[in-house]
C-alpha cells in the first residue's frame, strides 16, 4: 500500500513537513538539533514556511474547484475546512493545557503555567474558557492555527479574485501595509493584539495562492539568484548580531542597531517577508519537481508528514512539551537523540495513520 499520494507536487509536501519538524524542535528549549533549523540560518522561520505553502495548497484545492463549479461552492468548501481547522484549535488547545498542567503538577514543575501563559486560566478558569472559544485567549504555542482558521476564513469570500490576481494582490497588501502603518490587529483577552496578525500575514497567504495558479513570478534567473542570497546573508549577519551571538552587536554601526532591533515577527516585518520569499525563490529554482530525494527513504518520511498537515501540526506541538519535559530531566546526548528520533517517528506514524485511512476510504466497499 502506498501511503504517499501522487499526482502533487512533493516539494511542497517535503518542505512543509520540513517546516512541521522545525516546529517541533523549536519548541523544545536547549534541543541542539534546533539550533539548525530555519530560524537560526534565515531571518525567518518555520511559521513563514508553513503559512506560504498553506496558501499555495489552497490555491490548489480551491482555485481548481472555482474554476470547476465556481465561486460559491468554492467558498463554501474553504470556509468549511475553516470550521475543521477551528475545531482542531479548540482541541489542542483542551489536551494541551491539559498535558503541560499535568506535567507540572506530576514532576513538580509550576513555572510551567506562566511559562506557557496558562496563568488566566488558573486564576479565572471560567472567563478563560469563553475567551478561548472566540480565540481571544492563546497560550503559548496554540497561536498558529487561529491565525491560520482567520486567514482561510477572511479569503474564502473573496476566492473569485483568483481570476483577478491584479486586484487580490494590490487589495492583500494594502491591508498589509496598512496593518503595519497603523497598528490593526485582532484585539486579545488582555487588550493586546495577536501575536501573529492576521491582517499582515495574509499577505503572505495570498502570495503563496498566486505563486500555486500562476507560477513563480516571471524575474531574471541569476541576479535574481544573487539578490536572494545576498538578503538571506544579510539577514543571518543580523541573526548573528541580535539572537545567536548578541555579544557581536557591539560591531554594528550605532545607526543601523535600531532598524535590526524592531524587525518584529508578529507584523510579519518586511525582512522577513522578504526573507521567506527569498528561500521559496531558491528552492524553486534549484529543486525540481521531480527530484530523486522527494521519492527516497528519507524524502518520503518529510513528504508523509507535510502531506497531513493539519494532523502532524497538532501532534508537534503535544511532542514538542513531552520533549521538553524529557530533556529537563536529562539533557545527555544520548536523550538528545531519542527526544529527537521519537519525536520524527511519532510525527510520521501519525501522518501515516491518517494517509491509511484515507486509502481504505477511498476504496470501493464490497
Amino acid at each position: 500500500m502506498t501511503l504517499v499520494r501522487s499526482g502533487r507536487d512533493l516539494r511542497v509536501d517535503f518542505f512543509r513537513g520540513i517546516a512541521l519538524f522545525c516546529i517541533f524542535l523549536d519548541h523544545i528549549p536547549h534541543d541542539a538539533l534546533a539550533r539548525f533549523t530555519v530560524r537560526n540560518l534565515a531571518l525567518n522561520d518555520a511559521t513563514e514556511i508553513f503559512i506560504l505553502l498553506a496558501g499555495y495548497a489552497a490555491a490548489l484545492v480551491y482555485g481548481r474547484k472555482l474554476d470547476r463549479v465556481g465561486p460559491i461552492s468554492a467558498g463554501a468548501d474553504m470556509w468549511k475546512r475553516t470550521w475543521t481547522l477551528y475545531i482542531a484549535h479548540i482541541f489542542l488547545f483542551a489536551i494541551f493545557v491539559a498535558e503541560v498542567a499535568v506535567c507540572a503538577a506530576l514532576f513538580g514543575h509550576p513555572e510551567y503555567i506562566a511559562q506557557i501563559g496558562l496563568v488566566h486560566l488558573a486564576k479565572a478558569p471560567l472567563a478563560a474558557m469563553a475567551e478561548a472559544v472566540p480565540m481571544l485567549y492563546q497560550p503559548a504555542f496554540l497561536n498558529v492555527l487561529p491565525l491560520y482558521v482567520v486567514i482561510m476564513g477572511g479569503v474564502a469570500p473573496f476566492l473569485i479574485l483568483l481570476r483577478r490576481p491584479r486586484i487580490l494582490l494590490a487589495a492583500s497588501f494594502a491591508l498589509y501595509a496598512g496593518a503595519r502603518i497603523f497598528g490593526w490587529n485582532l484585539p486579545t483577552w488582555s487588550g493586546h493584539g495577536w501575536f501573529f496578525n492576521p491582517f499582515t500575514w495574509q499577505f503572505l497567504f495570498v502570495l503563496g495562492m498566486l505563486f500555486a495558479r500562476f507560477g513563480r513570478p516571471n524575474l531574471p534567473g541569476v541576479s535574481t539568484d544573487i539578490v536572494a542570497v545576498l538578503l538571506l546573508a544579510v539577514g543571518f549577519a543580523i541573526l548573528l548580531t541580535t539572537w545567536i551571538e548578541p555579544s557581536l552587536a557591539r560591531h554594528v554601526p550605532p545607526a543601523i542597531r535600531p532598524l535590526i532591533r524592531d524587525i518584529d515577527k508578529t507584523g510579519l516585518h518586511p525582512y522577513r517577508l522578504a526573507s521567506i520569499l527569498a528561500l521559496a525563490w531558491l528552492a524553486a529554482r534549484y529543486v525540481p519537481p521531480g527530484a530523486a530525494f522527494l521519492s527516497g527513504r528519507v524524502g518520503s518520511v518529510f513528504v508523509l508528514i507535510g502531506q497531513h498537515g493539519l494532523n502532524t501540526y497538532c501532534a508537534s506541538i503535544l511532542l514538542s512539551f513531552a520533549g521538553r519535559v524529557a530533556l529537563e530531566r536529562d539533557p545527555g546526548w544520548v536523550s538528545q537523540i531519542i527526544v529527537n528520533l521519537a519525536g520524527l517517528a511519532a510525527l510520521f506514524a501519525v501522518a501515516a495513520i491518517g494517509a491509511w485511512y484515507k486509502v481504505k476510504d477511498a476504496k470501493p466497499a464490497g
